[in-house]
């Protein structure tokens, strides 16, 4: 297999460059935090939740954040938590396609010094 030149690697990195800004421009709504369910006992003596073997009540949403510094917990719905944990999933996508975008970014600086370096006018 023949050896690419440094003008048509770049070529090649510009290429996937590229297609990463196409896939976060369409990657929608985000949102931080994390979502758990959570199961809990509601102290009643003759309830499922205080036998042998509780059957714990749940599980009810629960959204986690940072705001502001301070850490921000909310009870959701079925309905509420679908769209967090699709936003949620979002925010992931986004961070992991800007670390490889930073990867691509630096072998395209690299390719460039190499330019410089051979006198190429850049």
């Amino acid at each position: 297999m023949p050896t690419l030149s440094t003008e048509e690697r770049l070529a090649r990195v510009q290429g996937r460059y590229d297609e990463l800004l196409a896939e976060i421009a369409g990657v929608g709504y985000i949102a931080s935090g994390s979502l758990a369910p959570r199961y809990s006992r509601c102290g009643k003596a003759n309830c499922r939740c205080s036998g042998d073997e509780p059957k714990l009540h749940g599980p009810y949403w629960h959204w986690t954040a940072k705001v502001d510094g301070k850490t921000v917990n909310r009870r959701l719905s079925d309905a509420e938590a679908a769209i967090y944990r699709e936003w949620i999933g979002n925010d992931r996508r986004l961070r992991s396609l800007v670390e490889e975008l930073r990867t691509v970014a630096h072998e395209a600086l690299e390719l460039k010094l190499t330019q410089v370096r051979d006198g190429v006018k850049v």
